[in-house]
This record gives structure tokens, sequence and C-alpha cells, in this order.
């Protein structure tokens, strides 16, 4: 059973990976914001957030097709649906899973007795990814077989597949530069609980007309599954708690990685602002609880129907099979890398909500509007995949803000999202989710996501009302 669970909780994991937040990128009414650009214009006095509630977010899409493609109560079989499902997609259609759960953050405006003077802010939290290109060609063969596709390759390069659970423990400094500019950066410490890659794999099977038998069947098998965290729990001696082992990897015990991020935001005019930030430069290395899974070699036959999983095959075949294409473990140390997440936006105030006389610099300058655009691009195993995001932004005063957008990405062509950001006294809250529209029938959605958070913010008296 426990074998089982985790071997599940793997595969799931496999569907899955980083997400774009284009709603909260830049609303700065929200101290999380400092974490989509380390250098954003954030200039409250401090703040800190309620451990465990200060960000939570979470989001699963897919490419491809949706869960009413899948179940839909339609009178279709649901091997065909599932057929027409993998049909319907490419090798470069994905399955993703972001969740994210800020343990602590908080930030402090650093005082007078430093020469440079600055912000800074710190935190962890846990993060797990999932990420899983369709397997097109596997699923086919899978589906139907070989028998109205000789001559066909079915490329196993088609496995590609990633899962992680880690925590991050993180420090951000920014400044301003000048009235125009302001620059910040974070450093990061990762803690990898437990990771699963297949990322490099290629092969391919193929059955085509033979000169001197029926057929002439070919596997090439280049397959490799990297693991770390994760083999203690299946084996056989374990007695411990899965919930409390893992919990302790996360928190200072697992495999260590180093990471950075970079933004700006910068002001041509008072009223126009252009922001940047690259986010998760870093890698981990896996030295722990490493255990690497190949399946490896060439195999050729000439025949009909192979059996090559039957033991009991006459002719030899089935031990002929495994002594060419070999499966071995090995324990070799690996790294890997995290998705680098790029933002870019431009945006346009209007609407002041103070005298224009006001000697007020750009970053204290606040208008009531804003419109804009913001570009996202995340690496993956394969292509990059992007967003571009247009939005509006209405500050109501200094207790709400709204933000709505309009994204196009892999995912949909009619993602619709919306936050909001309130303060009680000291006490802020927000609240965020994208593809509105799909939750008429959520079944039919490729993506969903949602985020919100609770903090308590301190201004200093001389900051505008909003």
């Amino acid at each position: 059973m426990r074998k089982g669970f985790l071997f599940l909780l793997v595969f799931i994991s496999i569907s899955c990976f980083s997400q774009n937040k284009q709603i909260l990128y830049n609303l700065t009414s929200v101290p999380q914001s400092l974490m989509t650009n380390p250098g954003a214009d954030f200039k409250y006095r401090y703040y800190f957030g309620v451990p465990l509630l200060s960000g939570m977010s979470f989001k699963v899409g897919s490419s491809g097709f949706s869960t009413y493609d899948l179940f839909a109560n339609n009178g279709v079989d649901f091997n065909q649906k599932l057929r027409n499902a993998v049909y319907s997609t490419t090798r470069h259609d994905h399955l993703a899973i972001n969740e994210q759960i800020e343990i602590f953050n908080g930030g402090i405006k650093l005082g007078d007795w430093l020469e440079d003077k600055g912000y800074l802010s710190f935190g962890i939290y846990q993060e797990f990814d999932f990420w899983s290109y369709m397997p097109k060609d596997v699923a086919i063969l899978a589906l139907d077989g070989n028998q109205n596709y000789i001559g066909k390759s079915f490329d196993l390069s088609d496995l590609s597949a990633k899962a992680e659970m880690l925590s991050v423990l993180h420090v951000g400094y920014h400044k301003n530069v000048s009235e125009k500019l302001i620059v910040g950066a974070r450093g990061k410490i990762y803690f990898s609980g437990f990771n699963a890659t297949s990322t490099r794999n290629s092969g391919y099977i193929v059955t085509r007309p033979s000169n001197t038998t029926m057929y002439e069947q070919i596997i090439s098998s280049d397959l490799e599954l990297r693991t770390s965290g994760i083999s203690k729990y299946t084996a056989d001696n374990y007695n411990g708690d899965v919930a409390t082992d893992v919990r302790k990897q996360l928190l200072f015990g697992g495999d260590l990685g180093l990471g950075f991020d970079l933004g700006f935001t910068y002001y041509p005019k008072k009223n126009t602002q252009i922001t940047a930030s690259i986010l998760d430069v870093g890698f981990i290395r896996h030295t722990k609880d490493v255990e690497n899974f190949t399946y490896k070699g060439y195999y050729q036959y000439e025949g009909i129907n192979p059996g090559f999983t039957n033991v009991n095959n006459p002719g030899s075949v089935y031990s002929d099979f495994q002594d060419a294409v070999k499966s071995d473990t090995l324990y070799n140390k690996y790294t890997t890398w995290r998705p680098i997440k790029l933002n870019a936006s431009y945006q346009y105030s209007y609407g002041t909500s103070s005298d224009e006389d006001c000697a007020c610099t750009a970053t204290e300058k606040r208008y009531k509007n804003a419109v804009g655009a913001q570009l996202f691009v995340m690496s993956t195993p394969r292509l990059p995949i992007t967003a571009l995001t247009g939005f509006y932004q209405r500050n109501f005063s200094d207790k709400l803000q709204l933000k709505a957008t309009y994204t196009l990405d892999s995912y949909s062509y009619t993602n619709i999202g919306l936050g909001m950001s309130a303060n009680l006294g000291l006490f802020n809250m927000y609240f965020m989710a994208d593809n509105l529209l799909a939750y008429r029938d959520v079944s039919k959605a490729r993506s969903l996501s949602f985020q919100f958070g609770f903090n308590f913010i301190f201004k200093d008296s001389n900051e505008p009302p909003y």
C-alpha cells in the first residue's frame, strides 16, 4: 500500500510545473508581489505575513484536453473518448500542476543607520511542481498496438516528465537607485524533499515488413528515470512515518541547491512604468537517497508477435529480449535546474489622485487607474512556454485595489482573471483567480488557478494614501 501511494504521488506529480502569476505581478499593494519581481516599487515600512496563510497558490493546466473530454456523459465509450483525446494532442502538449504555500514571509525598510537605504525581505515557502509532456506515440502504441502502424516508428523521446517537492529559504534586497529606477535581487537556498526526473529519453519501436520472414520488429531504448528522496520509503524494511520524514526533508534535510532572482522597475515618465524580472535561476544537487533506473539496449526480432513479456515464451524470445534491452539501477548523483521564469511589463497610469503640482517623486506619485501588458516566458524540458496578458488596475482608495486581466497562453484564448487587495487597518488580504469564464463548467476548463493570503502591513506616516 505504501509503495503504491508513493508511486501514485510521483505519477500525479509528473503531470505539473511552475505557474504564471499574472494577476499578482506588479500589484504592489500586496507584499507577495516582491516574489514575482524583487525590484517592484514596494515602499511600506515593514510587513509580515500570517504564518502558513500569507500566500497560498495552486494551478492545474492541460494544453491538450480537458476532464470533460474524457468523462462527459454523452454516450461515447470511454475508450473511444480516450483515443480521441490522445489523437487530438501533439508531443508539445503538456500537463502541469503547481502548488505553493508560504510558511513565513516578511520585510522591513532599512533605517538611516545604513549608508545605502533599501528594503529587506525574507521568508520560506514550500512548493510542489509537476510537468509532463503528452507521450503521444507511446500512448497510441499502448492503446492500439502496432497492427495498423506497420512501418511507423514510435518515438520513445515523447516520454518526458518531472516532479519535485521542495522548500525555499530566501532573502531579498531592493533599493531606489534614483527617482526613476528601482533594482532588486533575491538569493535562494533550495531544500529538495523528493525529485523524479525523466527528460533525457530517446529510442524507438518499429515494425516493418521483412525480406525473409513476415515482419521485422526493432526496439531501440535509451530510457532513464532519476530519483532522489524516494527509495527509502519503498524499501521493505522501512518502518518510519512517511508524513513526518517528508516534512523533515523539506525543512533543511533534503538535497541542497542555490538560486537567485533579479528585477527592476523603471519610470521613463511619472505615469509610465517598465518592469522586468528573472526568477529561479538556480540548481539542486541531488546526493541523498539517489536511485536511478535505466532501460537501455537494442533488440531486433524477425517473426510474428514476439512475447517480450512472457517468461514462458518458447524460443527464448523473452530471455533474448532481456539480454539485449537491459534494466539497471544506478546510484549516481545528479543535478537538476529550476525552471527559469521571465516577466516583463509596460504600464500607463492616469487619473492622478493628488494635485498635479505636487512635488512628489516618480515613485511617490499615485494614480487611480492603470492599463498595460505583461509578457511571461518559462523554460521547460523542450520549448519555452509563453503567455501575454493585458490588464486594467483600479485604485479605489488606500483600502481597496482591483486588477482585471486577459491572458493568451497555451491553455486558453478566453482567460479572464480578477484580483482584489483590501486593507482593514493594518490587516491586508488578497484573493485572485483566473479563467473565470470556465467556472460555468470547470470540467471543460483546461486550466484553473487561484491565490490568496493575509498579511499585516505597516506604512510610513508620510506615505501617500494610495
